[in-house]
């Protein structure tokens, strides 16, 4: 049996829950004040930036164009290739463009810089993107056919479109390398972080990376932004293709200066190797065990593996 209400608790919680609401408008007030200093970041200012949700949604408009028919509900044919693809590619150029012209916008005004004309820059910049599509797409066969090729495991093509994270991430990254060699700012950078946090494959979309790329489970692989890749290259989890540790001064000195690998045609690198360095160059054909340290270059034609540790066994309770 229900218990009778006490009205007058239920009179004291009511107040009690007010008096700690109108403590409200005082924090508030602190943290609009906060926004005033220096040492704190914010973006309180007439101009918008780019929408991290906004480009989310524009990368699957463009997955949906470099991988027609697989990411919608819908059937697209020989009928209705044409319309699919104008509708897809028009909605593209629209957002795309206004997220472009946001990101110039964003660079000019926080760093006083003249007048670029970001409108028209944007849309520009976005035509340009959707004029590389179809080399795009003929991209990413060559590194859909790679995982297939270099992945046992895999029964079709479909199979690696729909769910290898992969191709995912590379995906990604291929059209943040494009954009950020259209000089766009930002965007990027918030793409491929986004597959990053999808995949937890970390590509910088600054790296240079030839066809036929293929990354085997790809949790936590690193690939550095002035890292060079070649043809045919495999990499399987963990592998790190990074920058030596620097003070903060060089940090500064290095800062567009080539601080990541070079690996050159049909090298793989196994399961958590880390290699480091602007000077190393794997050299084509080469293979890099799992687990190695690498801080110097490796000649072509060449295993680099380490020695196989000693495993002592004994019986159990001992």
């Amino acid at each position: 049996m229900d218990e009778p209400c006490d009205s007058s608790k239920c009179r004291t919680d009511i107040a009690a829950t007010q008096h700690q609401r109108e403590a409200i408008p005082e924090i508030v007030d602190q943290l609009v004040f906060s926004c005033s200093r220096k040492d704190c970041f914010d973006h309180i200012g007439p101009e918008p930036i780019p929408s991290r949700a906004a480009i989310v949604d524009i990368l699957k408009k463009i997955r949906r164009i470099l991988y027609p028919g697989y990411f919608i509900t819908s059937r697209v044919d020989q009928v209705n290739a044409h319309y699919y693809f104008g509708q897809e590619t028009t909605a593209l150029f629209e957002a795309l463009s206004g997220q472009i012209e946001l990101a110039i916008r964003h660079d000019c005004i926080r760093h006083n810089l003249a007048c670029t004309h970001c409108e028209e820059r944007g849309r520009q910049a976005a035509l340009d993107f959707l004029r590389s599509l179809p080399d795009l797409r003929a991209m990413l066969a060559t590194d859909v056919r790679a995982a297939y090729e270099g992945d046992p495991a895999a029964k079709s093509y479909d199979e690696i479109i729909f769910s290898y994270p992969g191709l995912f991430a590379i995906t990604i990254y291929r059209i943040a390398h494009r954009l950020q060699h259209l000089d766009v700012p930002m965007i990027p950078r918030i793409m491929t972080e986004y597959a990053h946090s999808r995949t937890g494959i970390d590509i910088h979309p600054g790296a240079h990376i030839g066809e036929s790329f293929f990354i085997d489970h790809g949790t936590g692989v690193v690939i550095g932004e002035t890292t060079e890749i070649g043809r045919r290259v495999r990499l399987y989890q963990g592998v790190t293709l990074g920058a030596l540790s620097l003070s903060r001064e060089e940090c500064e000195d290095l800062r567009n200066k080539k601080r990541h690998p070079t690996i050159e045609d049909d090298v793989i690198v196994y399961a958590n190797a880390t290699v480091l360095g602007g000077k190393t160059v794997l050299g084509a054909r080469s293979v890099i065990g799992g687990n190695v340290w690498l801080t110097e270059s490796v000649p072509p034609d060449t295993e680099v593996f380490l020695k196989k540790p000693e495993l002592v066994f004994g019986k159990k309770g001992r």
